[in-house]
């Protein structure tokens, strides 16, 4: 029998519901306890509701000695609060001595603690959620299998979207917000990194979203990717140095890239320049930004019919008022998105991931197309929050139980991370399906 063990939840967000479901009922099963902690009490009371193995505090995650309290409490810490939080957390963990999972990418500051948390025994996982996290999983899952079998792999690509159920689609977008949707605005800014045909290639942010490629997604038809940020920086990790091609690509479908491209090119994401908008209307406020970058453009001239609904759609020709302050344009395009593309309480999201390889084994060549698709049940458990907290919820009883043994700083590339995992994620019904 297992003694009782103490998780804590930092963070209760949209990514957070289907996790907290979880961890209740596997806290019920063990006895164990469960403490979710988060700057809005209601909003984490009524995602925990009662429970006799869980809580809810209120915690200004800036108070020391409060968090010091809490952390001292828990055996593991989950933290589901913004990136920028983690390493606040992480000093904590480390300090006291707890484990510490995140699904966020590995802050640089961290890895010089790499030492330190090995020399205490702890395990600070990181990169466990949907993407990263599961594609590192189940990619490396058949990375190893090729490498085992004796294969030899020359191309190797993984997409990922967090998109709208075509059943819930139904706007010109063809996109609802499911996840953070200040990163959904900024996505894409960083540029991109990648190697394709044994060159090394780059795309900035102004052509991001510029003639997209496009893949074929069993049951779902084409899809549209962007590549996401620096996949260079993933080829030592997966083993990979020998590939001709490496890259990691985010999915949209096909008309959002082409509308997005337009919103890009307008600048209508820029974060330098503020506009009051008191007592100014959408259709105002694009004419004076417009005006201040010099550019010229016009709705109603658009010769793309798809794309000016688009605008329209958004509210960008409303006489509506903003009177949202001091505002740059990608505050005001964050406003808008997310009042227009919010899911709607029985609308229902969709993961969507797709690992492409070529290898060689015994002298042939062979392919290997790998996917997964998951839908929401509604707009609080949705795909994306289901796929972002289980694999944390997974890794952090499997942690507790002494099924993962791994210490120190990790992402899930090993076997004995990714494989009790994955075994898990599919009794809960996200299993992939592969064709050759």
């Amino acid at each position: 029998m297992n003694p009782a063990r103490h998780i804590l939840l930092l963070g209760a967000g949209k990514s957070a519901t289907v996790l907290i479901d979880y961890l209740k009922e596997q806290v019920f099963d063990r006895n164990w306890q469960l403490t979710v902690a988060d700057h809005d009490l209601a909003l984490a009371s009524g995602k925990v509701g009662t429970h006799p193995n869980a809580r809810v505090v209120q915690l200004d995650i800036l108070d020391l000695t409060r968090r010091h309290e809490l952390i001292s409490e828990a055996d593991a810490v989950i933290s589901m609060l913004p990136p920028a939080l983690h390493l606040l957390v992480a000093k904590d963990c480390l300090a006291l001595g707890k484990h510490l999972l995140t699904a966020s990418y590995i802050d640089p500051e961290l890895k010089t603690f790499e030492e330190d948390i090995r020399n205490k025994d702890l395990l600070f996982l990181c990169e466990m959620g949907l993407d990263p996290g599961i594609d590192h999983m189940s990619a490396m899952q058949l990375i190893h299998e090729i490498s085992n079998a004796g294969g030899a792999i020359r191309s190797f690509k993984s997409h990922c979207g967090g998109l709208v159920a075509p059943e819930s689609d139904n706007n010109p977008w063809h996109y609802k917000i499911s996840w953070n949707p200040r990163n959904v605005v900024l996505s894409g800014k960083a540029g991109a990194i990648w190697r394709e045909g044994g060159v090394t290639k780059e795309r900035i942010y102004q052509n991001m979203f510029s003639n997209c490629e496009e893949v074929d997604i069993d049951g779902l038809g084409k899809l549209a990717w962007y590549p996401n940020r620096d996949s260079l920086g993933y080829i030592d990790t997966y083993g990979l140095n020998s590939v001709d091609t490496f890259l990691r690509t985010t999915l949209r479908y096909p008309d959002f890239c082409n509308g997005w491209n337009w919103i890009v090119q307008l600048k209508l994401t820029d974060e330098t320049i503020v506009y009051p908008t008191d007592r100014i209307t959408n259709k105002t406020f694009l004419q004076q930004h417009l005006q201040h970058h010099q550019l010229h453009f016009s709705i109603a001239t658009l010769n793309n019919p798809v794309v000016q609904e688009q605008f329209r759609f958004l509210g960008f020709d409303s006489d509506e008022t903003l009177d949202r302050g001091d505002c740059t344009a990608a505050d005001i395009m964050q406003y808008l998105v997310e009042k227009k593309l919010a899911l709607q309480p029985q609308d229902k999201d969709m993961i969507v991931m797709l690992h492409e390889i070529d290898y060689e084994l015994k002298g042939k060549s062979n392919s290997i197309k790998s996917s997964l698709i998951v839908k929401g049940e509604n707009s609080l458990h949705t795909a994306m929050a289901k796929t972002v907290g289980l694999p944390l919820g997974m890794a952090t009883i499997l942690l507790l139980e002494g099924k993962i043994p791994e210490r120190g700083l990790h992402i899930p590339i090993a076997p004995a991370i990714y494989q009790p995992v994955l075994t898990e994620l599919a009794k809960q019904g996200i299993s992939f399906s592969a064709s050759f």
